[in-house]
C-alpha cells in the first residue's frame, strides 16, 4: 500500500495496541517532530530509533522481521502507519497515521509520546523529557494537558497511577495498551541518589551512542540514493 491507496477495513473505535506497536509508533511520532528531515522513516532507522538507549524505558533490542510484523500489524489491522515511496529512493518508508484518529493538541501528542517512549512518569518527569517535543511553560501546563487526555473524547488516554514510597508526585501512564489496574499497579521505592548518578551518565553515553548510529544510517542513505542518482548517467 503507497501513500494514495485507501484502506478498506473500518478503523476499531477502541485501539489496544502491544508494547512493541507503542515503541514503533512512539518512534515514528518523536522523528517526525524532532528530525523532521529524516522523516518518513527507513526500516533501519525505525529499528535504531526503537533499540535507542536513551529516551526509552524499558530498552528494547528487536530485530527487523519484528518491526516489519508490528508496521504490518499497524498498517492493516489498525491502519496507523502507511508505506510511503518517493521519488529517487529505493526502500521505502514509513509515517504514522496517529492525526487521522485523533485531534490531538501538540501538547497532548507531545505528553502521549513521552509516555508511550519511557513509561510512565510525574508531571515534572513529562515537562523535561519533552522538550524537544514541545515546550511547555510550567508543570501547570503539562497538569492541564494531562487533565486534558482524562476527559478527552472517547477517552480517557491517560491515568495517574499510585503514589510510589518516598516519593511527592505521582506518575501518569497512557491507557493506548488498554485498563491499568491502579490497585494492582506496581509501587516501586524511590531509588539511591548515588544510581540515578549513574543512570544520568549512562543516558549520556547511550545518547551519543544513538547519535553515531543515527549518522551511521544517515550516510548510508545518502550513499545509496548518490548511487541511484548516478546510475540514472550510466
Amino acid at each position: 500500500m503507497t501513500e494514495n491507496e485507501t484502506d478498506e477495513k473500518p478503523v476499531e473505535e477502541k485501539l489496544i495496541l502491544s508494547e512493541i506497536e507503542v515503541r514503533v509508533l512512539g518512534c515514528l511520532i518523536e522523528k517526525e517532530i524532532c528530525t523532521p528531515e529524516y522523516y518518513p522513516l527507513t526500516l533501519n532507522s525505525l529499528v535504531s530509533a526503537c533499540n535507542q538507549k536513551s529516551n526509552r524505558n524499558p530498552v528494547m533490542l528487536v530485530d527487523d522481521k519484528t518491526v516489519i510484523r508490528t508496521i504490518e500489524d499497524l498498517r492493516y489491522d489498525k491502519q496507523l502507519v502507511r508505506q510511503f515511496t518517493s521519488a529517487g529512493s529505493r526502500v521505502p518508508k514509513y509515517k504514522h497515521m496517529f492525526p487521522d484518529h485523533f485531534d490531538f493538541t501538540p501538547q497532548a501528542t507531545a505528553v502521549l509520546c513521552s509516555l508511550f517512549l519511557r513509561g510512565p512518569q510525574t508531571a515534572g518527569q513529562l515537562r523535561t523529557h519533552t522538550a524537544r517535543l514541545f515546550s511547555f511553560a510550567d508543570i501547570s501546563e503539562v497538569e492541564t494537558t494531562l487533565s486534558t487526555l482524562v476527559e478527552w473524547e472517547d477517552g480517557p488516554f491517560v491515568v495517574k497511577l499510585p503514589r510510589d514510597s518516598g516519593c511527592r508526585e505521582q506518575r501518569w501512564a497512557h491507557l493506548l495498551s488498554g485498563d491499568i489496574d491502579i490497585s494492582q499497579a506496581e509501587v516501586k521505592p524511590k531509588p539511591e541518589p548515588a544510581r540515578l548518578i549513574v543512570q544520568a551518565e549512562n543516558e549520556r553515553i547511550a545518547a551519543l551512542e544513538t547519535e553515531v548510529a543515527e549518522l551511521k544510517s544517515q550516510v548510508s542513505q545518502l550513499a545509496s540514493d548518490l548511487s541511484t542518482f548516478r546510475q540514472q548517467f550510466e
